[in-house]
C-alpha cells in the first residue's frame, strides 16, 4: 500500500489506536465496545429492527478497527432472527493491517470469538471491493477500500441501517459531504435507521435535506450528544423470488449453485451430460488473471476475480495443488510489461514478483532462458473437486436443452423434440461454448483446445507461457492447443505432438520426464467473445445469461457467479458498479422480447411455428 492510503497509525500511552493523518482515535480504549453498542447498535434500534427479516444490510462509513462489526456480529450471533442472512457494507479510504486491527480487537476479550471471524478474513489493503465470508454468523462482509463517495456510488445495495462512524467532521469533511450524505439517502431502504456520534450541525441539516428526519439523541461517555435519523418509510421493493433453473453443470453452472443458494434460492442445474462435461472437466487447471496494463477497469476485474476465486476454492478440501503461477515471458516486451504489471496497487504487496531467466530456472529446476512473473495468488485446482463440492445437495436434470420459451410465471425449457424438461421463475444460461445455441445474438466464438494428462508426472510449479503446466492429484496437465473457430471435442494426435513440443520448448527436463510415461488426452471448447471479456446479464425477463469466460473461467466464475446472483435476487452484489459495466451482456446484445421464445439460437415471437 502506498504512503496515500496508509492511515499513519499511532499508539496512545493508554494502548489505542489513532490515525495520525486525521488526528483523532479510532476509539476510547475504556469504553470502546460500550460506545458501538450505545451509538451504533442500539441508535439504530438493533436488534428490535432485524426482528422477523430473512435478510438484513447494514451499511457502514469508516470499517477503521472493525470493531463496530465485530460487535454487531456478536449481538446477531445471539439475537438473529431463525434463517436470517446478514449482509455488511462497509467503506474505508485508509484501511489497517490484519495486525494492527488484531492488536487494537484484543482489548475486548467479550467479542473475541466474533473478532478472530473478522480476522480470519481480513482482506488486503488494496483498492476495490472485497467479499469476507463470515459463515459462522450467516454474514457476509463486502468491503470497499476508497473514498466513500466513490464507494457508494458503486454499490448497488439497499442498507437497513447505517454506522456513520468517520472521523471528526472537522478533520474529516469529506466523510460528512452533501455527495456522501446524497448518497447514503440513495442507498437506503424504506425506513432505514442512521446512527453517529457526531452532532454537527452541517450533518444535521444535510441528513435533514436530504429526507432523513434527524433526533439528538443523549450520548455515551464524554459525548453529551449523539444522532439518531431515519430514513422515510414505505414499502420495501418486491424481491424476485422462485426456483431457478441453471443450465450448465461446469464452473460457471456451479458457482452460481452456490452462490444462488447462499441467496436461499432454489436451484435446479440442467445438464446434458453431467458436471464437467465441456472446458471444466480437465483434472487440473490453473486460476490465473488476465494482465492488463492498458485497461484500469479490466485489470481491476481480474485482480478481484482472483482474490475472490483464491478464498473459495481454498476452502474446499483438496481442490488447491499448488499455489504461485509462473508466467514466461514470450517476448522481448514481457520484462517491461511484467515491471509495470508488478506495480499496479491492485495486488496484494508482493504478489506480482517480476523473475530473472535465472530465477526462473531456479525455481522450476529446468534450463530456462527466459525471466517471468511470479503471480503469488494465483493457483492450480482440481476442477472436479470443486464442481462436486459446489454441487453437492443441488438437484440435477440431466437433460438437453433444445429451446426457451416464456410463461405467465417464468420460463419452460424444452428438450430436442418439444418437450418440457423443466419450468421456472428465472433461468441462467452458463453452458459455456452450448450457449450460443440459445444465444446466438451474443455473438460468441468457439476456439477448441486440447491438453494432455500424465498420471506420475510432476512439477512443484504451475507454469503458464503460450502452454501451460498445471500440477494435478498425482499427476500433470499441459498444452493446450489452440483452435479459433473450431468446435469438434475429437483426439488429434498433431495436437498432441504439438503440446508435447510446446512443453519440450519450455521446460525441456518436465518434457523428458513426461515422454516416457502414459497419456491421456481430451479436448473441450471455449466459449469467447469479440472483447475477450464475459457476458453476464439479462437477455430478457427473467432470462439470464453467464458465459464467454474464454480460458479463464476458473478465475472468473466465482465472482461474476455472486454479481448476477445478487441481482436476479434483489440483493446487494459484490462488484463495483464501474466493473460490471465491461461485463454487460448488454454491450453486445439487444435483449429478446419478454413474448419472444428462444429455439435453437433463433428468437422466436409469438406468431412463429412452437418450439419443438
Amino acid at each position: 500500500m502506498t504512503d496515500d492510503r496508509s492511515p499513519r497509525l499511532v499508539w496512545t500511552p493508554e494502548g489505542a489506536p489513532r490515525s495520525g493523518r486525521f488526528d483523532d482515535v479510532y476509539f476510547s480504549r475504556e469504553d470502546g465496545l460500550a460506545e458501538s453498542r450505545a451509538v451504533f447498535l442500539a441508535g439504530c434500534g438493533l436488534p428490535q429492527a432485524w426482528g422477523g427479516r430473512l435478510r438484513f444490510t447494514v451499511g457502514e462509513l469508516g470499517f477503521g478497527t472493525g470493531l463496530n462489526i465485530a460487535a454487531l456480529l456478536d449481538l446477531w450471533r445471539r439475537e438473529r432472527p431463525p434463517g436470517g442472512r446478514l449482509h455488511l457494507f462497509s467503506i474505508e479510504a485508509f484501511p489497517l493491517g490484519r495486525d494492527e486491527a488484531a492488536r487494537a480487537l484484543a482489548a475486548w476479550p467479550e467479542i473475541a470469538e466474533a473478532a478472530q471471524a473478522l480476522l480470519d478474513v481480513w482482506p488486503p489493503t488494496t483498492p476495490g471491493f472485497h467479499r469476507l465470508d463470515l459463515d459462522g454468523f450467516d454474514a457476509v462482509l463486502d468491503l470497499a477500500v476508497g473514498d466513500a463517495a466513490w464507494a457508494l456510488a458503486q454499490w448497488d445495495g439497499r442498507a437497513d441501517a447505517w454506522f456513520l462512524d468517520g472521523f471528526a467532521p472537522a478533520t474529516n469533511p469529506g466523510m460528512w459531504s452533501e455527495t456522501v450524505l446524497e448518497a447514503v439517502a440513495a442507498r437506503s431502504a424504506p425506513g432505514a435507521r442512521l446512527a453517529t456520534f457526531t452532532v454537527a450541525g452541517a450533518v444535521r441539516r444535510g441528513l435533514a435535506a436530504q429526507g432523513f428526519s434527524v433526533e439528538k439523541r443523549p450520548g455515551h461517555g464524554r459525548k453529551r450528544e449523539r444522532l439518531e435519523a431515519q430514513a422515510p418509510d414505505g414499502p420495501p421493493p418486491p424481491a424476485p423470488d422462485g426456483p431457478v433453473a441453471v443450465i450448465g453443470a461446469g464452473i460457471a453452472g456451479a458457482a452460481l449453485a452456490r452462490a444462488l443458494t447462499a441467496l436461499g434460492r432454489t436451484v435446479t442445474v440442467v445438464e446434458a451430460e453431467g458436471p464437467g462435461a465441456g472446458g471444466s472437466g480437465f483434472p487440473a487447471g490453473l486460476v490465473t488473471p488476465r494482465l492488463d496494463v492498458g485497461e484500469a477497469r479490466i485489470a481491476a476485474l481480474f485482480a478481484q476475480a482472483l482474490e475472490r476465486a483464491g478464498d473459495l476454492y481454498r476452502r474446499i478440501d483438496g481442490a488447491v495443488t499448488a499455489q504461485g503461477v509462473l508466467q514466461l515471458q514470450s517476448g522481448t516486451r514481457d520484462e517491461g510489461r511484467f515491471a509495470r504489471i508488478a506495480v499496479q496497487p491492485l495486488w496484494p504487496m508482493g504478489a506480482m514478483q517480476p523473475m530473472t531467466a535465472e530465477a526462473v530456472a531456479a525455481r522450476l529446476d529446468q534450463p530456462v532462458s527466459v525471466g517471468g512473473l511470479w503471480m503469488g495468488t494465483a493457483m492450480a485446482v482440481r476442477p472436479p473437486r470443486i464442481l462436486e463440492t459446489w454441487l453437492e445437495g443441488v438437484r440435477t436434470v440431466r437433460a438437453r436443452v433444445g429451446g426457451l420459451t416464456p410463461t405467465d410465471g417464468g420460463w419452460r425449457l424444452m428438450g430436442p423434440e418439444g418437450e418440457t424438461v423443466l419450468e421456472a421463475a428465472q433461468v441462467v444460461i452458463a453452458a459455456g461454448w452450448g450457449a450460443a445455441a440459445l444465444a446466438p445474438e451474443l455473438g460468441l466464438r468457439p476456439v477448441r483446445g486440447q491438453a494432455e494428462w500424465v498420471e506420475g508426472g510432476r512439477s512443484e510449479t504451475a507454469a503458464a507461457w503460450g502452454g501451460y503446466a498445471a500440477p494435478g492429484a498425482g499427476g500433470l496437465l499441459f498444452g493446450a492447443s489452440h483452435v479459433r473457430d473450431e468446435a469438434a471435442t475429437d483426439i488429434r494426435a498433431e495436437e498432441a505432438r504439438a503440446n508435447r513440443e510446446r512443453l519440450a520448448q519450455r521446460l525441456p527436463r518436465l518434457a523428458d520426464q513426461v515422454e516416457i510415461l502414459p497419456t491421456r488426452a481430451r479436448a473441450a471448447v471455449r466459449a469467447t467473445t469479440p472483447d475477450r471479456l464475459p457476458f453476464v446479464g439479462a437477455l430478457a425477463p427473467g432470462l439470464f445469461v453467464l458465459t464467454g469466460l474464454g480460458s479463464r473461467g476458473l478465475c472468473l466464475a466465482p465472482l461474476l457467479a455472486e454479481h448476477l446472483a445478487a441481482r436476479m435476487s434483489g440483493a446487494a452484489g459484490p462488484l463495483p458498479a464501474e466493473l460490471e459495466s465491461i461485463i454487460d451482456v448488454a454491450r453486445g446484445t439487444q435483449p429478446a422480447g419478454r413474448n419472444g421464445a428462444i429455439r435453437d439460437g433463433a428468437i422466436q415471437g409469438p406468431g412463429d411455428p412452437p418450439c419443438a
